[in-house]
């Protein structure tokens, strides 16, 4: 199967976006969730070496057009990877305001669609795209094994790792994510790659990075504030 996920949209959403991940940034450094921030900038980072490095120049399935390739990337990346990652760990941490953080982090990704459409018909016109004909069975793998090693702990080492609440954290990211761009219309394809990616596409790295947001609960300690 060859979901196509593309987009669409003015230039004036990189701008608006990146003010959004600067108030983000400063709210989460002054509110002193200052592991959650670095878990992001470090999400950034994974996402451009994914996206840049292996969709980009290792299979060639991503396509950028109306801006410079790596430099768009970097954003991209950036953007979604910093806010998926810090959703992700408030979600981990069951911070006491993970609801308010939800809503600011979907409310806007749905506000800096609507305003760049409305005020960005000046501004040069992006699209993007990306194949994943080459990938998703990859993908798939790595889901199945982590959740599998999850179930495993479960049963034979009697852990008690709540798996249907890291499924509602990896399907409600990327399900917010993909809902954003379709219904401001951004997202040029539909209702299947809104499924397919909020199925696989951040829920797969769940179980890995539940293992990593443990391994620095139990050698740090709880986060103070």
């Amino acid at each position: 199967m060859n979901i196509v996920p593309s987009r669409v949209f003015s230039g004036l959403y990189i701008i608006i976006d990146c003010v959004f991940l600067l108030i983000l940034g400063a709210m989460l450094f002054f509110s002193k969730r200052r592991r959650a921030l670095f878990f992001g900038l470090f999400g950034g980072l994974l996402y451009f070496i994914v996206d840049y490095g292996i969709f980009y120049r290792a299979l060639g399935a991503r396509i950028v057009q109306g801006a410079p390739t790596g430099p768009f990337l970097f954003w991209l990346s950036m953007s979604y990877g910093f806010t998926n990652f810090v959703w992700i760990y408030l979600m981990l941490d069951k911070d006491e305001y993970r609801v308010e953080w939800s809503v600011f982090i979907f409310f806007y990704w749905i506000s800096e669609a609507l305003l760049s459409e409305n005020f960005g018909s000046s501004w040069p016109v992006i699209s993007i795209s990306r194949t994943t004909t080459s990938y998703h069975g990859v993908m798939a793998l790595i889901l199945i094994v982590g959740y599998l090693i999850l179930i495993v702990e479960n049963i034979f080492l009697k852990k008690k790792i709540n798996i249907p609440y890291l499924l509602f954290i990896g399907i409600t990211v990327q399900l917010g994510w993909e809902t954003a761009l379709l219904v401001t219309g951004i997202r040029q394809s539909g209702i299947e790659t809104l499924v397919i990616n909020s199925l696989i596409e951040t829920n797969l790295g769940l179980p890995y990075i539940y293992h990593i947001h443990k391994y620095i609960d139990d050698r740090f300690g709880k986060e103070k504030r």
